[in-house]
């Protein structure tokens, strides 16, 4: 839905719609300013801006822009004029191919240089007055992060909401090796709303008859044979990120690396916003790391305990985080006010805007573990301040898992393994996790690991039945926890592990088991976080090296971070499996090139333990007191 500016006969603001900023290879992209006051052939006051550049439509209705006062998803339109009426003028922009913008999309690769461009273009206009703050969410991060890492004029201030990658290659498009399926549903549903499909009766129908859900439980695809081959732009893009296996150049651009740019990026403010059930955990802990480091402008940080943009309700999938859990009244009025006062603060030399600690993190836990009005489990939580992440107060905890299913504080002396099969056409289905896009496939957020209606399946698997009774899921637990154990930081999974296949995957999952009660029998499995290994890039992400049959290779499994109070007479769970699907795609144990599988073959896999072979947890832990 499209929405349109407010022409009142005495309109207060000055819009000009679809102005064609110039880029360097000479496409056009639209964009549109909104400045307060009629300029009735006076002269024009220069002021401050602030920017955004979406590939969603810059007078789109954003489903993110929102408050708990008022759930009515805004437009851009509306989050234009107001900014507008605070003093600002504000720059709305399509992204290149999209929309009204000239050029065809590209997704992440052209947003470094178009963002320069059209900084460089801003601070030459009579109404700007040199100085440019960029805010966004998800793409709308990722353009200011692109953007940053060519040091463009002007750039004063950011607000990166939920994005900007760090690194495109371990978070948010692959991840340990894999790849991240939430890609290809992004792709189908743009596909369908780019400019070449409206424009396409024919295309837009052969994009419509396809039933995606029947193309994911037909793996593997290849190009031509994909649900994206009537949009052969996406399905480009899509099997060129899917097929770049290695961390090779390709990675390493601007707009997918900022890591590789950190000593580029302005010193200037950055307000990062993040959240431990959102794909983009690790990008905002690492930007908001390295860029403290480096500058002396202030860096600030705030992750609460959302899914992808949703800060202003109080749960993720099936758990509820209590009345605390919303960024309105406890981090700020609601969001508008966060950023205008970032932005009055930055851009205008204002004194008033709140001082926030330098991270601001949400911990989880703590609740009744009861049903709450909505149905959902009562797992509570609570806003803690630091001056750093992780927090300083911060120890590291071992536990070593065993074969008979324990997680404890030493190992067995004697070797021992556990084995199971992983096969491709039956893989571990996603339940939850930090993921977005993935409509309608799969859900961000936490769920009791087991199966219901909600949950995509590659091949049947009982209602209700939980993961831990597969024949392919490793379950290992300590006993009930006797004191309150709290994990504030970045998890490491180190495991010992073989296969039969040239290369198989290894996962992992943190879980805070629940206890039985009335409200949940059998308990209540909460997934806190997870992570992946692909056994090829063993030595290396620069390079593959395929396996040997039963030879023992350590691998470590990074999960991302987490803040999670795990209360006394919960037991803390690792479940270990060779799949996650569809949240990553699915390895075919063949050794085949990445994104070229033409078949799967099922693997025998093993992970290994003792003295010998020390597979174990580590935390960063907090004694609860």
């Amino acid at each position: 839905m499209t929405a349109n500016y407010a022409k009142a006969e005495h309109s207060d603001l000055t819009v000009d719609r679809d102005t064609k900023v110039p880029m360097r290879d000479g496409v056009c992209l639209a964009t549109d300013i909104v400045r307060p006051g009629p300029t009735d052939g006076q002269e024009t006051t220069p002021l401050p801006v602030i920017m955004e550049r979406t590939p969603y439509d810059k007078r789109g209705i954003s489903r993110s822009e929102v408050s708990v006062a008022d759930p009515r998803p805004a437009s851009r339109v509306e989050i234009a004029e107001y900014f507008a009426r605070h003093g600002f003028a504000v720059v709305m922009q399509d992204c290149r191919g999209r929309y009204n913008s000239e050029g065809e999309f590209h997704k992440y690769l052209n947003e470094a240089e178009d963002g320069y461009d059209t900084l460089e273009w801003l601070v030459k206009q009579p109404w700007c007055n040199g100085k440019v703050g960029t805010m966004g969410l998800s793409y709308g991060a990722h353009t200011q992060c692109a953007l940053a890492c060519l040091a463009p004029p002007g750039l004063s201030c950011m607000f990166m909401d939920s994005g900007g990658f760090s690194s495109a290659y371990h978070g948010g498009i692959r991840r340990g090796g894999a790849f991240e399926l939430k890609q290809a549903t992004w792709a189908y549903r743009h596909a369908l709303r780019s400019p070449e499909t409206l424009a396409d009766p024919v295309r837009a129908a052969k994009l419509k008859e396809k039933d995606i859900r029947e193309w994911f439980r037909h793996m593997p695809w290849q190009p031509g044979a994909s649900p994206l081959s009537a949009a052969p732009e996406y399905e480009d893009y899509l099997f060129e990120q899917w097929r770049a296996g290695t961390f090779s150049d390709y990675w390493q651009q601007p707009g997918l690396y900022a890591e590789g740019f950190y000593d580029r990026f302005p010193d200037v403010p950055t307000a990062i916003v993040g959240s431990w059930y959102d794909p983009y955990v690790l990008t905002c802990l690492t930007n908001f790391n390295e860029l403290s480091k480096r500058h002396r402008s202030p860096t600030q940080l705030i992750m609460g305990p959302w899914t992808h943009g949703d800060r202003s309700v109080t749960y993720a999938g099936d758990v509820d985080f209590g009345p605390e859990a919303t960024l309105d009244y406890n981090i700020a009025a609601d969001y508008r006010e966060l950023r205008l006062a970032w932005f009055r603060r930055w851009l205008k030399g204002a004194e008033e805007a709140v001082e926030q600690p330098n991270v601001s993190y949400f911990q989880m836990g703590g609740g009744s573990g009861l049903r709450d009005h909505a149905g959902k489990l009562d797992h509570g939580g609570r806003w803690c301040g630091a001056d750093e992440w992780p927090p300083p107060e911060v120890d590291e905890t071992t536990l070593y898992l065993r074969a008979d299913g324990l997680l404890t504080a030493g190992p067995l002396a004697e070797s021992s393994e556990l084995c199971y099969r992983y096969d491709p056409e039956d893989p571990v289905p996603t339940v939850g996790g930090a993921l977005t896009s993935g409509e309608p496939l799969m859900q961000g957020g936490a769920f009791d690991q087991r199966e219901s209606d909600s949950v995509f399946k590659y091949r049947g698997w009982p209602n209700g039945r939980p993961l831990a009774e597969r024949k392919d899921v490793l379950v290992f637990q300590t006993p009930p926890l006797e004191r309150a154990l709290v994990v504030s930081g970045s998890i490491v999974v180190q495991l010992f592990v073989s296969t039969d296949c040239p290369d198989t995957d290894f996962t992992a999952k943190l879980i805070d088991v629940y206890p039985p009660n009335a409200d949940y029998p059998e308990g209540f499995a909460m997934n806190i976080t997870d992570g992946i290994f692909r056994l090829r890039y063993r030595d290396g992400w620069e390079h593959e090296a395929m396996a040997e049959a039963g030879e023992i290779y350590q691998i470590e499994i990074r999960p991302f971070a987490v803040a999670n109070l795990f209360q006394t007479g919960h037991r803390l769970r690792l479940d270990v499996s060779s799949s996650n699907y569809p949240h990553f795609d699915l390895n075919p144990n063949t050794g085949a090139p990445e994104g070229c599988a033409v078949d799967f073959r099922i693997a025998t896999n093993r992970v290994h333990f003792g003295a010998r072979y020390p597979s174990r947890l580590q935390l960063p832990t907090v004694n609860d007191q």
